[in-house]
């Protein structure tokens, strides 16, 4: 119970889900509403996993914001640091998918966007261990993506351990994909931890070749990157040694938030480290760290929807044998 907090800093919003089969969002009739956003998938692993998570984000001061507000108390997540916005309704996010493996994708950004670097300042950061960048939509504008790029400077200059992961959406860069990424290498050039997807590892670097890719990263600054392959496993480095640790195989219903999972897992395993930078520089047991969250990953994938799925973990055993 003394192991200090994970604070994670990003959106949180609601995601609408078209129930209705194969149907677009003008024709759509039946939606599901749940708590998404990459950090909420992040904190309630932690959590879940047993350990203490912190969620700094904004939403308005609305129904669907008191209803993530709940939604994370429930899931045991320090909320002390979600704030409300008197001005700004919260962010929403409507789906629905095709059978053709199409989305339409509405997205109504709100208070996630204002978010600020006195806010950033003002919360209780100094008191979490780890701090993880992880937002698919912080680095879309101002005033939030200001605030985040300097913020994540002044958590890796006093000390802290930053993990980063850019949670790249085509659907939200159509057309800025270069703005993401001379933002995505900032932050990367900031961290301890980077988790990138294989799709994002090639976007980011410029490489065809993963190797090159992570060579890249390291050559930024930074320490230990891992990427995620979905079944294959995980690609992990720490800038001498690297190898891919292999997952478990699965019956996968719905892959939404397992990379989310498996961050909250390794962040999880990181915590228990006094100095987790240590971890580090042992591969060995870094390789053990990453197995156990290519599990918890891989067992979300069993279930529908992120949050639901998470909380599927509560009790359970993940580490490698």
């Amino acid at each position: 119970m003394n192991e200090p907090s994970i604070l994670c800093i990003g959106e949180l919003l609601v995601d609408f889900f078209c129930t209705d089969i194969n149907t677009d969002l003008a024709q759509g009739q039946q939606f599901s509403k749940q708590a998404g956003g990459a950090p909420a998938n992040v904190c309630a692993t932690i959590t879940t996993l047993g350990g203490r998570s912190r969620f700094l984000s904004k939403v308005g001061n609305d129904p669907f914001g008191h209803f993530l507000k709940k939604t994370m108390m429930d899931l045991t997540i320090d909320d002390s640091s979600i704030l409300l916005d008197e001005h700004h309704p919260t962010t929403l996010a409507f789906v629905s998918l095709k059978e053709d493996g199409e989305r339409d994708f509405v997205f109504n950004r709100g208070a996630d966007a204002h978010l600020n670097r006195e806010e950033l300042l003002e919360s209780s950061w100094r008191e979490s261990s780890i701090i993880h960048f992880g937002s698919a939509t912080a680095l879309l504008g101002d005033p939030f993506k200001s605030a985040y790029v300097s913020f994540i400077q002044t958590i890796k200059e006093a000390g802290k351990f930053v993990s980063f992961d850019p949670n790249f959406r085509s659907d939200l860069w159509k057309g800025r994909e270069r703005d993401f990424v001379g933002l995505a290498e900032h932050c990367i050039s900031q961290a301890d931890f980077v988790k990138v997807s294989e799709e994002e590892c090639k976007i980011i670097s410029g490489f065809s070749r993963l190797s090159d890719g992570v060579d890249y990263f390291h050559r930024m600054g930074a320490h230990t990157v891992a990427v995620t392959l979905g079944r294959d496993g995980t690609l992990v480095s720490n800038g001498k040694e690297s190898c891919i640790v292999p997952s478990i195989p699965v019956h996968s219903v719905d892959s939404t938030g397992a990379g989310d999972a498996f961050v909250g897992a390794t962040l999880h395993q990181f915590n228990h480290y006094q100095d987790p930078k240590d971890l580090l520089e042992d591969f060995e047991q870094l390789k053990n760290v990453i197995s156990t969250s290519n599990r918890v990953g891989a067992t979300v994938c069993t279930k529908m929807g992120a949050i639901r799925a998470i909380r599927e973990l509560e009790g359970r055993t993940f580490h490698s044998s």
